[in-house]
C-alpha cells in the first residue's frame, strides 16, 4: 500500500481544476470582456488617473481600485479587478513571502492593460505557486505559517486550501462574467 502523499494531493486539487475547468474558460479572453462592466460604479483596474474609487494602487498605467474599510455593501467588481486581485493578493503577495518570489503588493504591482498580459501574469504566478508548494514536501505542509499570515498558527497546508477556495472561487465568478457577457451581447445583437 502507498503512504498518502498529502502534497501531491493538495497540487491535484487546485490542478485537476485548472487544467480540466478554469484554462479553457479563459482562452479566448478579450479586452472589451476584461473591461467590461454591467452596472455602474463597479471596481476596476483602469488607467492611471481615471478612476473614482475612493483608493487606487499599482505602480504603473492602470491601478486597481478598492477602499478601506471596504464600502459596504462590497462594489460589484469587474474580470479586471477579480483577475487583479487573483494575480497579486491571492498569488504574487503569497509567493513572495512563502517561496522567496520577488516583494509584490497591490500597491506596488504593474496591473494588466489587455487581457493577454492578465492571462500571463496569472500563469506565472500559479506556476510560482505550485511549484513553490511542491518543494514543500508533505512535511513543509504542516509547518505554522507563522507571522507572514493573519493565523500564525495555522499550517501551511491550511494556507494551501485556502489559497485554492480562493483560486477556485474568483475564478469561477470570471467564467460567469463571461458567460453574462456573451449572452447580453448576443441579446444586443438580435435587438440591432
Amino acid at each position: 500500500m502507498n503512504a498518502f502523499d498529502l502534497n501531491h494531493s493538495l497540487r491535484e486539487q487546485w490542478e485537476f481544476h485548472w487544467n480540466h475547468q478554469v484554462r479553457a474558460r479563459l482562452d479566448g479572453l478579450t479586452d472589451d470582456e476584461y473591461f467590461w462592466s454591467p452596472v455602474p460604479n463597479a471596481w476596476s483596474v483602469r488607467p492611471r488617473g481615471t478612476s473614482t474609487a475612493q483608493m487606487q494602487a499599482g505602480s504603473g498605467d492602470f491601478t486597481i481600485d478598492f477602499g478601506y474599510p471596504e464600502p459596504e455593501p462590497a462594489p460589484f467588481t469587474t474580470i479586471t479587478w477579480r483577475l487583479g486581485h487573483v494575480v497579486v493578493g491571492v498569488l504574487a503577495a503569497r509567493n513572495a513571502s512563502h517561496f522567496d518570489a520577488p516583494a509584490a503588493s497591490y500597491d506596488s504591482w504593474e496591473y494588466a492593460g489587455d487581457a493577454v498580459t492578465a492571462l500571463d501574469q496569472l500563469e506565472t504566478q500559479l506556476d510560482v505557486w505550485l511549484a513553490g508548494v511542491r518543494d514543500l514536501g508533505d512535511d513543509g505542509l504542516l509547518v505554522p505559517v507563522g507571522d507572514k499570515e493573519p493565523y500564525p498558527e495555522l499550517t501551511t497546508a491550511d494556507l494551501v486550501l485556502h489559497i485554492h477556495r480562493e483560486l477556485i472561487h474568483h475564478l469561477s465568478e470570471v467564467a460567469l462574467l463571461r458567460d453574462l457577457y456573451a449572452h447580453m451581447h448576443r441579446a444586443s445583437d438580435r435587438m440591432d
